[in-house]
């Protein structure tokens, strides 16, 4: 799918309200997505966006009621299936990136402050960021920061990667990894610790020997 219509990517998301005639899902959607591009963060922010923007979204949305109060967003967003909108999210996304020539794409994990408590352990995400384009191009949620070894081959399935150069931390540094990457028509930069063991080693004795016949074309063949 390559129109950038916010309306055809997000077609698929069922739809959690039960009266859906008196705010639209997709005018929710787009008040929401324009929002949190044009920089506000909470509800509050969102439903005053829509409200100071109110003429303009006219011209492309619905509206039927007008602009949703920041509670209606907060509680549709709530009931929403979360991995069928990050689907959809990413669609759109894919759609909208520019697609610069050798993009340059990191993965990293972050754990997100105050996510945890009573019980619950603190979300960590593996993000795909594109450095030319300057846009998340995807997101995958883990419980533990081990598990990331498991969540980049997700997160890397969902992207299209050809002509792409990832970058990724010495946790995402596995034959399994590297060998995704190249199927996907991209090249790696993968970082490396001393308790990576004969791997660590052998790419020393590599530079090793690259250096000593500084770095000649011979020293690479």
């Amino acid at each position: 799918m390559n129109s950038k219509n916010i309306l055809e990517h997000f077609s698929e998301l069922a739809d959690p309200q039960e009266d859906n005639e008196r705010h639209k899902l997709i005018d929710i959607i787009t008040i929401v997505l324009c929002a949190s591009i044009c920089g506000a963060e909470k509800w509050d922010d969102i439903e005053t966006f829509g409200r100071a923007k109110e003429s303009w979204f006219q011209r492309y949305l619905e509206l039927p009621h007008g602009i949703s109060s920041h509670d209606t967003l907060a509680r549709v967003f709530v009931l929403l299936d979360p991995e069928q909108f990050s689907r959809c999210f990413l669609s759109w996304i894919q759609a909208i990136n520019p697609r610069h020539e050798q993009e340059i794409i990191n993965i990293d994990g972050k754990t997100l402050r105050h996510s945890h408590g009573e019980g619950k352990s603190a979300i960590h995400m593996i993000s795909a960021w594109a450095n030319k384009a300057g846009l998340t191009l995807g997101q995958v949620k883990t419980d533990e920061k081990s598990n990331e070894i498991t969540a980049i081959p997700e997160l890397l399935d969902l992207l299209e990667l050809h002509g792409c150069i990832v970058t990724i931390d010495a946790m995402g540094t596995q034959k399994e990894i590297a060998q995704s990457i190249c199927e996907g028509g991209a090249e790696y930069v993968l970082a490396l610790k001393g308790n990576q063991g004969t791997l660590n080693e052998d790419v020393e004795l590599y530079f090793q020997d690259a250096q000593e016949q500084d770095f000649s074309s011979a020293a690479f063949d």
